[in-house]
């Protein structure tokens, strides 16, 4: 039988397209033996729940208990749920380990049972060491096997279990190999279980794909309480945890962390570890008030416009999308004039970050005009807004909140749309406001 690894479907034959998730390339043959009767229990005992109507719910406020990881907690909505399942997910090497072993050594008041499927115990000791941590209630087990976890964790009665990774452990009730479609799902399912019937959280990490999804069926992402991601450039120390789902609190929250020799270091304030210190104004930078989720940065933009020695002038961009790099270009030699069509365009973010706000426009503009002509930008100037088609500077979202960042920085000049002056109800006294309505306005005030 050929099953779909990534949404589960099954097959007679191999397909080059899965039908039912239009994914390529995702089946492999698997063999799928019929269970018995005995087998196809649950390792877990349903209890006998009552049945009852919407009125005569009882309403209780959700429980959490807050972890010594500030970031965590905002990410999770803040705390950790007990009963509730939640999958990290994150590219080999990213920190993905790191960050639930800290949880495991930090939560002092709180009984863990770390479960490593891929690790040794002596593996996991000399990286508690790296890390310069130790937990006496921490349990450690090195177990890939479903019914020795569940054993485990009864004898144990943890508060928090840990299994590293789900794609690593398998049951004896499901003949398929560990990682396989079958196993990730029976054994997520009794794990779920686990955690309603005892009442512990459970974290599970994932392995992704090259197309930067987790490992398995889509079916995974949709059982479990809680999808995070832990992603960022391995050149770069600093790493973002991001929601992707969370039935317990918002997705619109992110947590930053900095990669050092003593393990993952939680960021109260990024704006001030992102932004450069620089003593003297220097051409192509611009600094932008940008939201990750509902977390005000102000972030770096770099760009360089040098004469192309080539026919097809190069576009290069790292951390923005190129594509909307060139509409920019486009605005620029369209309704301000600058001739970039002949030269090669770097642009970068700093600090490795990769930013999809499209309220950066305006300092993507600002920072290549300011290349192109070769003269720098104050240094105590934002910019936040949305760069139209026809050169006009749109309004964006939570505009007070970026201008608040960027005035607790020492910013003395924010530049935003026009469109933007109704929206704001305060008065900002360490700041000026300046109000633009097109990118032509924009560039003849700065340069």
């Amino acid at each position: 039988m050929y099953v779909c690894q990534q949404c589960g479907a099954t097959s007679v034959q191999w397909k080059g397209k899965c039908p039912s998730c239009g994914e390529w390339n995702t089946y492999i043959e698997e063999v799928i033996v019929e269970q018995s009767k005995s087998k196809s229990k649950s390792l877990i005992a349903p209890s006998d729940n009552e049945i009852v109507t919407l009125d005569n719910v009882n309403v209780e406020e959700l429980e959490r208990f807050p972890t010594v990881d500030s970031e965590l907690n905002r990410v999770l909505g803040g705390g950790i749920v007990p009963g509730s399942v939640i999958l990290l997910g994150g590219e080999p090497g990213i920190g993905k380990s790191t960050i639930l072993l800290q949880l495991a050594l930090q939560n002092q008041n709180n009984r863990i049972l770390y479960v490593s499927g891929e690790e040794s115990l002596n593996q996991i000791r000399l990286r508690a060491s790296r890390l310069g941590m130790t937990n006496a209630n921490c349990f450690l087990t090195a177990e890939s096997g479903l019914e020795h976890i569940i054993a485990t964790a009864k004898k144990t009665d943890p508060e928090i279990i840990i299994v590293d990774s789900i794609q690593t452990v398998s049951s004896q009730m499901v003949d398929a190999a560990p990682g396989s479609v079958p196993q990730i799902r029976e054994c997520t399912s009794e794990l779920i279980r686990l955690a309603k019937k005892t009442n512990a959280a459970i974290f599970l990490i994932g392995h992704i794909t090259k197309d930067g999804y987790i490992a398995g069926p889509k079916l995974l992402e949709h059982m479990v309480d809680a999808v995070l991601y832990f992603e960022g450039d391995r050149h770069y120390n600093y790493r973002i945890l991001r929601t992707m789902k969370n039935r317990f609190g918002s997705v619109a929250e992110i947590g930053i962390y900095e990669m050092g020799d003593k393990g993952l270091r939680t960021i109260e304030n990024p704006s001030e570890i992102l932004l450069t210190t620089r003593s003297e104004a220097l051409s192509g930078v611009s600094i932008a008030a940008t939201l990750e989720g509902i977390r005000p940065m102000l972030i770096e933009v770099q760009a360089l416009v040098s004469p192309s020695p080539y026919s097809t002038p190069q576009r290069t961009t790292t951390g923005f999308d190129s594509k909307r790099m060139s509409m920019l270009l486009a605005v620029l030699e369209k309704r301000c004039g600058l001739r970039v069509n002949i030269y090669d365009v770097f642009l970068n973010i700093a600090g490795g970050l990769k930013v999809e706000d499209p309220a950066i426009d305006l300092s993507v503009i600002t920072a290549i005009a300011s290349s192109f002509n070769d003269i720098p930008i104050q240094l105590d100037a934002c910019f936040a807004g949305e760069v139209g088609l026809s050169g006009e500077i749109r309004p964006v979202n939570q505009i007070e909140k970026r201008i608040s960042e960027a005035e607790k920085l020492g910013f003395k000049k924010f530049f935003l749309s026009s469109y933007n002056e109704k929206s704001i109800t305060r008065k900002f006294k360490g700041i000026e406001l300046d109000y633009v309505d097109t990118v032509s306005k924009l560039l003849y005030k700065i340069f």
